[in-house]
């Protein structure tokens, strides 16, 4: 088992987002989570990712329960083992795509920065952008900008990729294209998605469905 949240509660002031999630994500495992806005998708999705704290429940990545308390750790943890995709690429625009891809490794020190540099380039052709590389965000295309976003998420190797609304800002054929990708990247490099998305056409691409309602998963 890659991770599981047992009974994860959450509030904002008076208002329960989330209302004892259990789930478990298994290893080569695509999950879409699909809801109404204000379901709680995202605030599950960035728990899992310990972005956000729960109230009660826990959360065990690979096989440890995670305390939420040790900030170092969790850290470290997010930078080796979880992989992020937003709707908003979130891309550095005073760096290029080879730049904005090395810097998750180069904060993780594992690596010298020429195999940062040599793994990022890897990343970048595997994605199609050889020929993007030394571009600035500014002057990619909202596919190519979050298929640089992709390889920044997994240059550390990561064992789980969490998404949240990843092709939002994408027309039709982009978000087809994005969702064949995670099937892709799942096949080639045997990682675990998560992926919150309102578009159920993709979703049902995934290997699970899980529909939330409310706080709660219904399906």
């Amino acid at each position: 088992m890659i991770l599981s949240t047992e009974n994860i509660t959450k509030k904002y002031g008076d208002i329960e987002v989330l209302k004892g999630i259990s789930l478990e994500i298994l290893p080569e495992e695509i999950i879409s989570i699909v809801g109404k806005s204000g379901a709680g998708k995202s605030t599950l999705l960035h728990i899992m990712g310990t972005l956000d704290v729960p109230d009660s429940g826990r959360l065990i990545i690979a096989g440890k329960e995670v305390n939420f308390g040790k900030e170092k750790e969790l850290a470290r943890l997010r930078n080796q083992f979880i992989g992020f995709v937003f709707q908003f690429h979130h891309l550095l625009y005073e760096f290029s795509a080879l730049e904005n891809v090395c810097i998750p490794a180069y904060v993780a020190g594992v690596q010298t920065p020429s195999e940062i540099e040599k793994r990022a380039t890897e990343l970048l052709c595997y994605l199609g952008l050889k020929d993007r590389m030394s571009h600035k965000p500014n002057h990619l295309s909202g596919g190519e900008a979050q298929r640089v976003a992709i390889a920044r998420a997994l240059i550390n190797n990561p064992r789980l990729i969490l998404a949240d609304e990843p092709t939002g800002n994408l027309d039709k054929h982009n978000s087809l294209e994005l969702h064949e990708l995670f099937m892709k990247l799942r096949n080639d490099f045997g990682q675990s998605f998560v992926i919150v998305t309102h578009n159920l056409e993709l979703a049902k691409m995934s290997d699970r469905l899980v529909t939330m309602e409310d706080g709660r998963i219904v399906i």
